[in-house]
């Protein structure tokens, strides 16, 4: 099993955050990734975790809702036609923070909330170690982020 975590602390409260996650049409935009999501259909007024039903849709070809928890917590997961063969679990986890929790001096959002964003994928099989480039998702992960967090930011300002 291998794991990859990247952080980062965005000026904008998680319901900013979380729509700007949630904009998968824009993904090809700004994803470093190149991620294309489709298909997609979340009911964000219910939270959602454990097996996903079919209602959640999926995510590109192969990976599938398995947690929706809004302004919280997205994860899918993802695995070649093999089972066990390379199995991703991705996530994104949400967390609200106030002025005194900043471990950056960052000016917070106008009304002094901010949002800690983890991104976080597990890879396990007996493909991960031919496939899975920790060192470049991580840098994937780290650009990912930083858009993420411009596009909250933006979003963030133009409301207040």
């Amino acid at each position: 099993m291998n794991q990859v975590e990247v952080f980062v602390e965005i000026d904008a409260p998680p319901a900013v955050v979380w729509e700007a996650l949630l904009a998968f049409d824009t993904y090809p935009e700004w994803d470093p990734i190149s991620r294309t999501i489709k298909g997609v259909a979340i009911d964000t007024a219910t939270p959602r975790s454990g097996s996903a039903s079919s209602d959640l849709g999926r995510f590109l070809d192969g990976p599938m809702a398995v947690t929706v928890e809004p302004e919280r917590r997205l994860a899918w997961r993802d695995r070649l036609v093999i089972p066990f063969a390379f199995d991703r679990y991705h996530e994104f986890h949400l967390e609200p923070i106030d002025e005194g929790e900043r471990s950056t001096s960052d000016a917070l959002s106008d009304d002094g909330r901010g949002t800690r964003l983890l991104q976080r994928e597990t890879v396990r099989g007996a493909f991960v170690s031919l496939v899975f480039d920790a060192a470049r998702v991580e840098r994937a992960f780290v650009e990912m982020n930083e858009a993420i967090a411009a596009r909250a930011e933006r979003r963030a300002s133009a409301t207040a």
